[in-house]
């Protein structure tokens, strides 16, 4: 299988302003649900994210005492329910779109891939922040293990909320994809993540303001633009015009 080229890394940045990131955190043997993505194209993504930086990382005794839940802290749909009542036990997490091997991956999966853990700040383009521990692996091992094709250029990110009857999505180009802060998230302070902060999986995009952390994550889709997706903007409040597609802090 060909290397991803590194006009592909780039070419959301051509398009769109550019976005954070850092150099790839080794995190260990990815287990055999990676044996087809063993050593493929990480020395592009590297040599890319090296010239970027983390987001601030803080001690255990700066955590907030509570994440304020915002936007949904509610699914509605009688299907959340249901998974929610069933302790999340069916829930899955579907990766396709541009991939040559698309996953489906349920909490067990999730939780049994290399994990990392992250002590970060939340900030809400409403004004508040929040410093919490967030647990999850990072994306970039699930898009390397998925076979990210040449011509995918961004992330989009699948929800199960609903906001003015529109389908709740968010997305990132593949620099910030890429971030080794950029996790999938499925423990807050130790525990699983409560339904105000987007059970049972949410993203966090360290580098960018709270609105493009996806809660209630259920899938995740490679693209080559926007155009067929929405509005065509790349996000929930963005196709609305409330804010930006991009939200690099």
């Amino acid at each position: 299988m060909p290397d991803i080229k590194r006009r592909t890394l780039l070419a959301g940045m051509a398009a769109l302003p550019a976005a954070a990131c850092t150099e790839l955190a080794e995190t260990g043997p990815a287990g055999d649900i990676f044996d087809a993505a063993e050593g493929w194209h990480r020395t592009a993504h590297r040599a890319l994210a090296s010239r970027q930086a983390l987001a601030r990382e803080y001690a255990p005794d700066d955590r907030s005492p509570d994440v304020k839940g915002n936007g949904t802290v509610r699914v509605e749909s009688p299907e959340y329910r249901a998974a929610q009542a069933d302790g999340f036990a069916n829930w899955r997490l579907q990766v396709g779109g541009l991939f040559d091997n698309p996953l489906s991956l349920s909490m067990d999966d999730i939780r049994a891939l290399p994990q990392r853990t992250q002590i970060t700040r939340h900030d809400c383009v409403e004004g508040w922040s929040a410093i919490a521990e967030w647990t999850g692996p990072q994306l970039s091992a699930l898009l390397d293990a998925a076979q990210l094709r040449e011509e995918a250029n961004f992330i989009v990110f699948r929800c199960a909320d609903v906001l003015y009857g529109r389908d709740y999505y968010e997305s990132v180009d593949l620099v910030d994809a890429y971030h080794p802060q950029t996790i999938i998230a499925h423990d807050l302070n130790g525990s699983p993540l409560p339904e105000k902060n987007g059970a049972p999986l949410r993203m966090r995009i360290e580098r960018q303001l709270g609105y493009k952390h996806a809660k209630y994550l259920t899938g995740i889709e490679a693209v080559a633009s926007f155009e067929q997706i929405g509005d065509g903007k790349g996000g929930f409040w963005e196709d609305i015009g409330d804010y930006q597609w991009y939200a690099g802090i």
